[in-house]
């Protein structure tokens, strides 16, 4: 691709967008974001850029996967920040659509992953998957992408757009990518923008947590109930958290083990730090 070509498109309407697909070259590789881009995004761009002749961006505060007491309004928004990171980025063109592009009026039709819905960060957040499942869809409806990127940080709801995709014979590679974390080991997050300083700096329990059970199932600690005593108990050493969840689930079927068996198996937490919650997972054995 000539570099020097480039120019990114910014596409407000479903109608600017069908324009813009029509002469598209494909492979298409698409990001599907809420905005207020960090490193972590931006590694899905990279590896949207190296895979794929064109590459989208989709910005887009999703309102259904919010609960009522939630931050739908607060939640943090810089458009002109995140253009100027995403030309600098080499994204061909970023889709930018109002909710009422999303959602017309009368809209009625959402998508539920039964399965893998309610459980972990589904049973705290009642229908934030129901939301994450209809956005996905649409914007994949619209976009017509051969690949799309999303991060192992969202475990859970990497593994429900998996599910969709599968069930409803989409034609979208479906590529996960690994977490990104601050040099501390706290994964990026949007959200961080809400915590003090005495709270960043709890919050780096959480991934000490997460390596201490990986390394203890390393040295051949199988047992779930002992490795979640671990998590448990230096989750409890910091006084600025409240768990909200912790689970040591399958990798596919988000089901609760009694041991990490040969498939491996999942570490998912939630936490809230002050009013912010953040959530985390890692991988434990070797499936």
């Amino acid at each position: 691709m000539d570099q020097g070509k480039m120019h990114m498109q910014v596409l407000t309407t479903i109608a600017e967008l069908s324009r813009w697909l029509a002469s598209a070259t494909p492979p298409t590789g698409f990001v599907p974001t809420m905005g207020f881009l960090h490193k972590g995004h931006l590694s899905l761009v990279r590896r949207a850029r190296d895979e794929n002749e064109m590459v989208i961006v989709s910005i887009f505060v999703n309102p259904t996967q919010f609960g009522p007491n939630e931050d739908f309004q607060d939640y943090p928004r810089d458009l002109s920040r995140d253009l100027g990171v995403l030309e600098e980025a080499r994204v061909d063109a970023v889709f930018t659509p109002t909710v009422d592009d999303i959602y017309p009026s009368g809209a009625s039709t959402m998508i539920e992953v039964e399965s893998l819905s309610n459980i972990l960060e589904g049973a705290s957040r009642p229908g934030h998957f129901r939301g994450v499942a209809t956005v996905v869809c649409k914007l994949f409806h619209v976009v017509q992408p051969n690949r799309a990127y999303f991060g192992e940080k969202d475990y859970q709801q990497l593994q429900v757009i998996r599910r969709m995709v599968h069930d409803l014979h989409m034609p979208v590679e479906v590529v996960g990518c690994p977490t990104i974390r601050e040099p501390d080991g706290l994964a990026m997050s949007s959200r961080h923008v809400y915590l003090s300083q005495p709270q960043r700096e709890a919050a780096v329990a959480l991934p000490q947590a997460l390596f201490r059970a990986k390394q203890l199932c390393i040295e051949g600690e199988h047992d779930v109930a002992k490795l979640q005593a671990e998590v448990h108990h230096r989750l409890a050493n910091e006084p600025l958290i409240r768990p909200d969840y912790m689970a040591i689930v399958h990798p596919y079927t988000l089901q609760p083990l009694a041991s990490v068996g040969l498939e491996g198996a999942v570490l998912c937490l939630a936490v809230w730090i002050g009013k912010t919650r953040l959530i985390d997972n890692i991988r434990l054995g070797d499936g």
